[in-house]
This record gives C-alpha cells, sequence and structure tokens, in this order.
C-alpha cells in the first residue's frame, strides 16, 4: 500500500481522484485529522453539512437501517443516496463488549459515486461516529433548547460523553456540565477529561441531583433495555432533553410520562418508532420531523415553559454528511491511505487477462 508518508517525501500528495485507488481513512489517520483542524471545528464543520443535507432532505432516498439482532447486540447496515453519492455504514452495538475489553460500538463507512458505482471513499467511522452524533445533537438543541442555556447535564458517562459536550460547546456556548453514571469510574474518567477541556464539571451522586438547575438533559446509556433513566419527576417545564441513548427495539432510557408531556423531535419516523423512546407510544403519536423545522417548514421551540424532546436514534443521511465533509478534508490534509480495492484492468473487459499478467 502506498502511504501519505511515501507521497510526502517525494513531493507528490496523492489525490483521491485517482480511479485505480480507493482513499481509505484510518483510525490513526481519523485522529491525525481531527486534531490538526480541532475537535471542536471539526464538529461545526460537520454540523454545517448535516444541517445542509437536512434541508435538501426530500431529495435524499431513504430507508431505515437494516438490523440484524442476536442475543448479543446487533449488526446494522445505513444507507443513504441522492443524484450523485451512495453511502452507507456497517455499525454494531455490543453492551457486553465492554466487560470483554472490546468497543460497544464499531463502524466503517464507504461513499460511493451513483454515476458509475465506483467508491470514492473508504474510512473507519467508530471515531466519526462519536463526532457526528454530537453534532447533531447540538444542531437540534440550538433549534430546541431554551434561549440563554447554560447548565447541561449528563447521564451516562462513557464513550459519548467528551463529544457531546465539546459539541454543545461550540454551538451553544455551553460549559457548564452536570454528570452522572451508575458506574463512577466512568464519571470520573469524563471529569477528567472535560476539565482538561476548560469545562465547569460537577459530578452528581444521582440522576436527580444531576437535572438540578440543568436546562439541557442528555441521556445516554448503553445497556439494550427497556430502562427509565429519567422520571417524570425529574423533568421541570422548560428544559430541552437529548436522548440519544434509545437506539433499538427493546432499548429505551425515559419514562413514557415524560414524553406525553414533551414536544416530540425526531430524524426519520419510520426508524424511530421502532428503535426510539416512541416506540413506547401508540403508533400514530404525532412527533415532529427535524428537517421540517430547520427548512423553516415549521417551528421548534414555541415557549419558555415548553419541555422539548429530540428522540434521536442516529439516521443515515448524518453518516452521509459526515463521509461527505470527510472526503473534503481528506483533499485538503492529505491525511489518508491510498487503497488498492478496485480491479482496473487495461481493458475492462479482460480481468482473467490482468489476473494472468499479474503472474
Amino acid at each position: 500500500m502506498t502511504t501519505l508518508s511515501d507521497h510526502t517525501l517525494s513531493g507528490d500528495r496523492p489525490q483521491p481522484s485517482d480511479l485505480a485507488y480507493v482513499p481509505f481513512v484510518s483510525v490513526e489517520n481519523m485522529m491525525r485529522m481531527v486534531n490538526a483542524i480541532g475537535a471542536e471545528a471539526f464538529i461545526s464543520g460537520l454540523a454545517a453539512y448535516i444541517e445542509a443535507d437536512f434541508r435538501r432532505w426530500e431529495e435524499f432516498d431513504k430507508t431505515p437501517r437494516v438490523a440484524s439482532h442476536s442475543r448479543d447486540g446487533v449488526i446494522e447496515l445505513m444507507p443513504a443516496a441522492d443524484a450523485e453519492n451512495y453511502g452507507f455504514k456497517y455499525v454494531n452495538g455490543h453492551p457486553k463488549n465492554m466487560r470483554e475489553g472490546y468497543q460497544t460500538v464499531t463502524a466503517f463507512g464507504v461513499l460511493s459515486s451513483v454515476a458509475n458505482g465506483y467508491p470514492v471513499l473508504l474510512t473507519e467511522m467508530t471515531v466519526l461516529t462519536a463526532l457526528r452524533t454530537a453534532a447533531t445533537s447540538a444542531v437540534a438543541a440550538r433549534l430546541l433548547a431554551p434561549q440563554g442555556s447554560e447548565v447541561m447535564a449528563m447521564i451516562g458517562n462513557g464513550a459519548q460523553c467528551e463529544f457531546q459536550a465539546l459539541a454543545f460547546r461550540a454551538l451553544l456556548g455551553i460549559s457548564r456540565l452536570r454528570l452522572y453514571d451508575i458506574d463512577p469510574a466512568a464519571t470520573a474518567k469524563a471529569l477528567r477529561n472535560l476539565e482538561a477541556q476548560g469545562f465547569e464539571v460537577t459530578a452528581c451522586k444521582s440522576g436527580q441531583e444531576a437535572v438540578e438547575g440543568a436546562q439541557i438533559i442528555t441521556t445516554c446509556t448503553a445497556d439494550k433495555q427497556y430502562a427509565t433513566i429519567l422520571t417524570d419527576n425529574m423533568v421541570g417545564e422548560g428544559v430541552h432533553i437529548n436522548a440519544i441513548g434509545g437506539d433499538c427495539p427493546g432499548k429505551t432510557e425515559l419514562h413514557r410520562d415524560i414524553l406525553l408531556r414533551s414536544e416530540i423531535f425526531v430524524e426519520y419516523p419510520p426508524q424511530t418508532r421502532i428503535e426510539g423512546e416512541i416506540q413506547q407510544l401508540d403508533p400514530d403519536h404525532a412527533v415532529t420531523e427535524l428537517w421540517q423545522v430547520m427548512t423553516g417548514a415549521v417551528p421548534g421551540r414555541r415557549d419558555a415553559k415548553q419541555i422539548t424532546l429530540f428522540d434521536s436514534v442516529g439516521f443515515a443521511i448524518e453518516d452521509f454528511s459526515a463521509l461527505r465533509f470527510v472526503l473534503d478534508r481528506v483533499k485538503e490534509t492529505g491525511h489518508f491511505d491510498k487503497l488498492d480495492l478496485l480491479a482496473d484492468p487495461d481493458d475492462p473487459r479482460d480481468l482473467f487477462g490482468m489476473l494472468t499478467r499479474a503472474a
């Protein structure tokens, strides 16, 4: 494989447009790219691409993610396409992995040209998904959270926690955080990381304590089960709930009564009704699609006393946006390897001849 360093030394930066190769962004190169740009600037850039694609929502070919469930977790494919590009993400969710020293969620993604079907980007999406999830949360909160919000409670302090905090600071200016997790070690980890990033952080002993004084409540736990992370009495009027933990059938975090008191915003109802918090409600319960708020077709937050709820399960268009964003950054930064993925015979009809000549 030809690497970035090989080209840099020769003064010939590799170009993603080379049809014989596909630019591949490894975990190492993704981290280089994010650190070179800056995590908050990277999230802000992602947010801009997500907003742009949500505003043209009706142009996309959309479908709920294709999920294969097992006793131990779920493996999913998340496809989306517009007139120019097709993208998909492979992602798993295995809560038991953490006990065995593995990541709960891993992912990779592909962006391809609709014109010829050739992939134009292959990238890790474990780090990228955390960044795009955080960006989407903050984009929604900018439309739905109370004006002048200053404090966010974060219940569930695992792998998503710090990314969410950075996104809310980058897009909404939130710098005061109240943390709670049933695992004190997770909270200690988040406290250490977030204080190092300049946040004012309070570690709390319960979810009830965490939400006190918070205008925004983020819930993000890992267990694949019906759970009550927020009870009805914990949620007062005028707050915004960023519910990002419910992401598969049989997994919720909020008491049903909270949903009945809230104005609910979702990404794609056919998927959210299967996987999100609203799987607890009647199939015809009214929800608002986030893209409609972005285009101004419907209002977001209407008054100070309203409870807004972003029931986010993650949708393929967000990954499509992230893939577009990374491809453009790859062109600028060169943080990729050339992957020999595509057969490229001199005569497109003579694949066998290419094979025999290679011998």
